[in-house]
């Protein structure tokens, strides 16, 4: 009888082990992440077509975007931009610049060449940005693209005001559209206290830049910020005017 007992009490404890079911370990949910690149947002984008000579460019052109701008406590203005310059309609290359004493009003403009009457297909590039009336500061950026690859190679201001002022001046001993060297120097004109048909001409920071290894490097010829030519003389000798 025991002997019964007991094969009934090992077949039920066969039975419990056999529903005894180890519980798998969950499998964790693969996730997959994506990554937004955020876009640069601006204040406000100008387009700042290039000329060549009379003609604008049609598919060579620049966008200046305003990235920031704060007044300080006397209330003049900084703005920071990026050009961007495209061309054939594509962009390659931009650029960020820093513009001090913004005026309400300003402009930007752009040509090719070191002066107006460069050759065309030049990869020199003229950018100026400022109020258009005499009297006010320009500031001028001269830009070399070539092959993608940009430099900004040399930055002034100028201001005019009826034939007298201070502004910078080219000069391209080739006279082609490439050249590994050129000069500059800065050239003003101030009206004289007595006799407004006289005034003062005066060079300054003169300059020859050397393209080196496909870069371009400046070079004062003479004192920088200091007079090295002066001259008095009447309004229609400087421009000469007959």
């Amino acid at each position: 009888m025991k002997v019964k007992y007991l094969f009934v009490l090992a077949l039920l404890a066969g039975c419990q082990k056999e529903k005894t079911v180890t519980a798998a370990a969950p499998v964790p949910e693969k996730k997959t992440e994506i990554t937004l690149v955020a876009e640069e947002k601006f204040l406000k984008t100008d387009t700042i077509p290039i000329s060549e000579g009379e003609e604008v460019s049609k598919n060579n052109y620049i966008l200046a975007h305003l990235s920031d701008q704060k007044a300080d406590k006397d209330s003049i203005v900084t703005q920071h931009y990026q050009l961007d310059f495209y061309q054939d309609k594509t962009k390659t290359v931009s650029s960020k610049i820093t513009i001090e004493g913004y005026q309400k009003g300003s402009e930007w403009g752009a040509s090719y060449g070191l002066s107006s009457s460069a050759p065309k297909k030049s990869s020199f590039i003229q950018v100026s940005f400022g109020y258009p009336a005499c009297g006010y500061t320009q500031n001028n950026y001269l830009y070399y693209l070539k092959n993608q690859t940009l430099q900004l190679v040399y930055e002034w201001d100028t201001m005019s005001d009826s034939g007298w002022g201070s502004w910078v001046e080219f000069t391209n001993p080739t006279g082609k559209p490439e050249t590994e060297s050129f000069y500059c120097k800065r050239v003003a004109f101030e009206p004289d206290d007595n006799n407004e048909d006289m005034g003062t001409a005066a060079h300054s920071d003169s300059i020859v830049f050397q393209l080196k290894n496909k870069h371009w490097i400046k070079q004062f010829l003479s004192a920088e910020g200091k007079t090295y030519f002066e001259k008095k003389m009447s309004f229609n000798d400087f421009h000469k005017i007959k």
